[in-house]
């Protein structure tokens, strides 16, 4: 598992935490792999989910940050997006 995976599990667990989250979504990162995002929290993983988000590792990194806003990102055509679009905006909103 690479370390952008290991990182992003780690970020993704504390803004997670305390928020309720009962969908499922795939950050899936180019190169580099996958984090599951569920009601137990994120883990590296290439599970099946409602919806999937992919990303090269550069935009990946900027939306963890905040440095990169998610939808200007999807509008750009950074991020696809993959399945129940209302799941990602859900995810997005507990997300921060």
């Amino acid at each position: 598992m690479s370390d952008l995976i290991n990182a992003a599990v780690t970020a993704l667990n504390e803004k997670l935490a305390g928020a309720a989250f009962d969908g499922s979504a795939k950050f899936e990162i180019e190169g580099e792999g996958g984090v599951v995002i569920d009601a137990d929290g994120a883990r590296a993983g290439d599970d099946e989910t409602d919806v999937t988000l992919s990303a090269d590792a550069e935009t990946f990194e900027g939306i963890l940050a905040g440095d990169t806003n998610a939808t200007s990102a999807f509008m750009t055509g950074k991020l696809k997006v993959d399945g129940d679009m209302g799941m990602a905006m859900k995810l997005a909103s507990v997300l921060g």
